[in-house]
């Protein structure tokens, strides 16, 4: 069997799709008022189609990448002695390096969950710290969109979660990694998701579905953005050639580019977990709501399946693996990985 490149190890690992491809080419063009400044009308325009899909009050602030937009986003909001409650697999807890606790100087308080997704039950206990000078006093729930175990969040359980943080004067923080995934998955509105569902902070990403850099602040109360300029200079994510981040967004947002990539990755994520159903030795173990498949791999095939199409083994103790789909992933992938699969299981 021939070695295959392409990989369903992450939709980080895909390439940047030609619409955007082109739009960097048109931005490489002159010069063009640096920071994204007045006379930026790459950044001016972006803003604009923020404003179409979130709604005209939301405050737009271009960073350059996911770990940035979930740090500045929730640590401009946070005293060093308020506390970010969150799942204990979410990208903030798990694979920030430490950055929440170094850069905001705020504690991550863990809710352990079974498919990613935390609610108001699972945060209550942590409200018995309010008032308490000796505890970390809960601020901010922050969710995942999609969730790292792959599961969504619908309109009504981010309003649930939103209405409940307000009435214990808490803020609700979503990291919007795939929030296009998980739109195209439900059908609905970036804003039924977001503005209208109560969230305050906003983490939108596009790197996952496309583009080649650059990740969105929101904030959808303006006395909550306040200052954030000033944040975002002092994180070091004031992007000097602000037009290469804008011009991608401006093409992302336009035409529903994001939901014509992010369908096909939902898609292609449903074929594939169809096509691992037909193997009795493997087991899915999650429901597929987006473009990530968890899968129970026999541990003797899993390095040599690796060596054609990559992908993370998500835990070492059960040998679930995470197979994820990306805007390029194609039914010829999924054929080959397939058959590959198919071949190493009956050598």
């Amino acid at each position: 069997m021939e070695k295959l490149n392409k990989s369903f190890a992450s939709d980080n690992w895909s390439g940047v799709c030609p619409e955007i491809m082109k739009s960097l080419q048109t931005a490489n063009t002159g010069h063009v008022e640096a920071y994204g400044e007045e006379n930026d009308f790459y950044t001016r325009h972006a803003i604009e189609k923020f404003k179409i899909h979130f709604g005209q009050d939301a405050s737009v602030f271009f960073v350059y990448n996911g770990t940035a937009a979930n740090v500045l986003g929730t640590s401009h909001l946070l005293r060093s002695y308020q506390a970010i409650v969150s799942a204990k697999s979410a990208h903030l807890n798990e694979d920030e390096c430490g950055a929440p606790e170094k850069f905001g100087g705020s504690k991550i308080l863990e809710i352990e969950t079974k498919d990613g997704k935390i609610r108001p039950g699972e945060v209550k206990p942590f409200l018995s710290s309010i008032g308490f000078q000796h505890h970390s006093q809960p601020r901010i729930i922050s969710i995942s969109q999609v969730t790292e175990k792959g599961t969504v969040y619908t309109p009504g359980e981010v309003k649930t979660l939103a209405d409940f943080a307000h009435s214990h004067s808490m803020l609700l923080h979503m990291d919007g990694a795939r929030l296009s995934n998980a739109a195209t998955a439900l059908g609905v509105t970036f804003r039924a998701l977001t503005t209208d569902a109560g969230v305050d902070v906003l983490s939108f990403g596009g790197t996952k579905n496309g583009l080649m850099f650059g990740e969105t602040v929101l904030f959808f109360d303006k006395t909550l953005a306040k200052d954030f300029e000033y944040t975002r200079k002092q994180g070091m994510q004031l992007h000097s050639k602000m037009r290469f981040i804008s011009a991608q967004f401006d093409r992302y947002l336009t035409d529903d580019l994001w939901k014509k990539n992010a369908g096909t990755a939902n898609r292609m994520a449903g074929l594939l977990e169809k096509s691992l159903q037909q193997f009795p030795r493997l087991k899915v173990t999650r429901n597929v709501d987006a473009n990530g498949v968890f899968v129970i791999l026999p541990p003797e095939i899993i390095s040599r399946l690796q060596q054609y199409y990559f992908f993370h083994i998500w835990d070492e103790s059960t040998s679930e693996v995470r197979l994820m789909c990306s805007w390029d992933t194609t039914e010829a992938d999924i054929d080959g990985f397939t058959q590959v699969l198919e071949n190493i299981l009956h050598d």
